[in-house]
């Protein structure tokens, strides 16, 4: 489950960067049939090989294993390989280092959006 997880978020900060699959692995440090294979749920990865992913993405690691929210359609097509847009236009996802106050009011604001994004 969770390899299904994070790689859904890793294929989501893909399309979200604008980077493809090549370039993440190259920064990444691992073959791009390697990667390919580990999207597609055919290999399993190694804390390393998650962790060089996430570093290559300017991600932190638990943020890309956290459960994802996207809809089934999205994640099943970020899984095929085809490219969709997880985020309305005017959104965008980020990763960040705060301090307590700051984590608060981001988390705020994050559940705000989510709301309005239901709608």
């Amino acid at each position: 489950m969770y390899n299904q997880i994070f790689f859904t978020n890793v294929l989501r900060t893909l399309d979200e960067q604008g980077m493809t699959k090549s370039e993440l692995a190259d920064k990444a440090g691992i073959s791009v049939s390697f990667l390919s294979d580990l999207t597609n749920a055919k290999a399993n990865p190694s804390l390393k090989v998650l962790d060089a992913i996430a570093r290559a993405l300017n991600t932190a690691l638990p943020a890309l294993l956290e459960i994802t929210d996207l809809d089934d359609a999205t994640m099943a097509a970020l899984m095929d390989g085809q490219t969709t847009q997880s985020l309305p236009d005017g959104y965008v996802r980020v990763s960040a280092v705060l301090t307590p106050f700051q984590a608060f009011t981001v988390k705020r604001w994050d559940e705000e959006n989510r709301r309005k994004l239901k709608r």
